[in-house]
C-alpha cells in the first residue's frame, strides 16, 4: 500500500476545502440576491457589494427594464435598491441599496489569471443563503457578443470556467483563491460551462462611469478594420504579427478627418498595438472623447503617423 500517496491526497483535499470555505466566508456577506419586476414580469439574479456606502455590481441583463427592486443578503437583511446605471454593451450594471451594511468585496484584476487556476463562484440565487461552487479557469480571451438596440459590441477577455452556475448566479462574484473578485458571472453557456465578465482596467473604467454618472460614454472613430498579417520584415522589427486593415471609413468621421483611408493598415493607437478589433475597442471609452489619439499606420509600405480626435458615440 502506498502510504505516502494516501497521506498526500487528504492533505490536498483539505487545502482545497480550506480555500473554498475561506472564500465563501469572506464573500457571502457581500453578495445579495436581487429581485426586480418590470412590465415583462419578475426577474432575479445576484449582485456584489463593492463599496462601503452600498454600491453593488451586477449584470445589466439582471436589471434590464427596471429602475429599482429588492436586495436580500445572506444574513437575512433586505433593502430596496435603485438602479444607478446599466451598460448592456458590457453586461454590467451598478445598483445602490438604501440601507448599507454589507462589507465591500475587493475587486482584483482578471488579466493576471491563468488557465487551470482555481476560482470560486459565489451567488445568492433567490436569497437562499448563498450559493458557492468551485472550479478552474478553463478558458481565457473568449469573446461574448452584447447588444444594445442596434449596437453590437464584443465583450472581450471573457473568463470561461467549469464552476457550476445557474441563472440565479448571474451578477454574482467569480473570485480567486484569495477571495478577490476577478469577474462577474454573466451566463450559463452550456452544461459544465460558465462565463464571467472580467474585472480589469477596461471594466473598472466602465464601473467608475456607471457609479459616477449612471451611464457609459463611448468614443467613436468611424473606422472598421479586420485583422491582417503585417509584412514579415515589419512584423519582425515591431514584434507584432498583425494589424487592422481598414475596410470602411465613415465620411466626415474622426478617422476620415485624420486622414485614414481604405486599405490602410492600422498598427498602433495611443502607443498600444492593434492586432484585434477588441484592442481598438478597448480604447474607445469616455476618457478618449475629444483627446488627441496618435495612430501609426502602414500605407504603401510606408509608416505614416496621424492624429485622430475621437468623438462621443450617440
Amino acid at each position: 500500500m502506498d502510504t505516502e500517496h494516501t497521506s498526500v491526497e487528504p492533505e490536498a483535499l483539505d487545502a482545497y476545502s480550506r480555500i473554498v470555505t475561506g472564500v465563501a466566508s469572506s464573500l457571502l456577506p457581500s453578495v445579495a440576491a436581487l429581485s426586480v419586476r418590470t412590465g415583462r414580469g419578475a426577474g432575479a439574479g445576484s449582485a456584489v457589494t463593492f463599496t462601503d456606502d452600498g454600491f453593488l455590481l451586477t449584470n445589466a441583463h439582471v436589471v434590464a427594464g427596471a429602475t429599482s427592486g429588492m436586495a436580500a443578503f445572506a444574513d437575512g437583511t433586505e433593502s430596496k435598491f435603485d438602479v444607478v446605471g446599466a451598460d448592456p454593451l458590457s453586461d454590467l450594471a451598478v445598483v445602490r441599496v438604501q440601507n448599507s451594511g454589507a462589507p465591500a468585496a475587493p475587486l482584483g484584476d482578471a488579466d493576471g489569471l491563468k488557465i487551470g487556476q482555481l476560482v470560486v463562484a459565489v451567488g445568492n440565487p433567490m436569497g437562499l443563503a448563498g450559493s458557492v461552487t468551485a472550479g478552474v479557469v478553463s478558458g481565457l480571451g473568449r469573446s461574448l457578443p452584447a447588444r444594445d438596440g442596434r449596437r453590437v459590441r464584443i465583450i472581450d477577455s471573457v473568463i470561461q470556467t467549469d464552476a457550476a452556475l445557474n441563472p440565479g448566479n448571474s451578477g454574482g462574484a467569480l473570485a480567486d483563491s484569495t477571495g478577490t473578485v476577478v469577474g462577474i458571472n454573466t451566463a450559463v453557456a452550456g452544461y459544465g460551462l460558465g462565463l464571467a465578465v472580467p474585472v480589469n482596467s477596461t471594466t473598472r473604467t466602465i464601473i467608475g462611469e456607471l457609479t459616477a454618472s449612471g451611464r457609459v460614454r463611448r468614443a467613436w472613430l468611424g473606422v472598421a478594420g479586420i485583422p491582417a498579417p503585417l509584412p514579415p520584415q515589419l512584423a519582425s522589427r515591431l514584434g507584432q504579427k498583425l494589424g487592422l486593415r481598414v475596410v470602411e471609413v465613415v465620411p466626415g468621421s474622426p478617422a476620415g478627418t485624420a486622414g485614414i483611408y481604405l486599405g490602410d493598415m492600422l498598427i498602433s493607437a495611443g502607443g498600444q498595438p492593434l492586432q484585434t478589433v477588441q484592442a481598438l475597442q478597448r480604447l474607445m471609452l469616455g476618457p478618449a472623447i475629444g483627446q488627441n489619439l496618435p495612430i501609426t499606420l502602414l500605407r504603401k509600405n510606408a509608416l505614416v503617423d496621424v492624429v485622430a480626435v475621437p468623438a462621443e458615440l450617440n
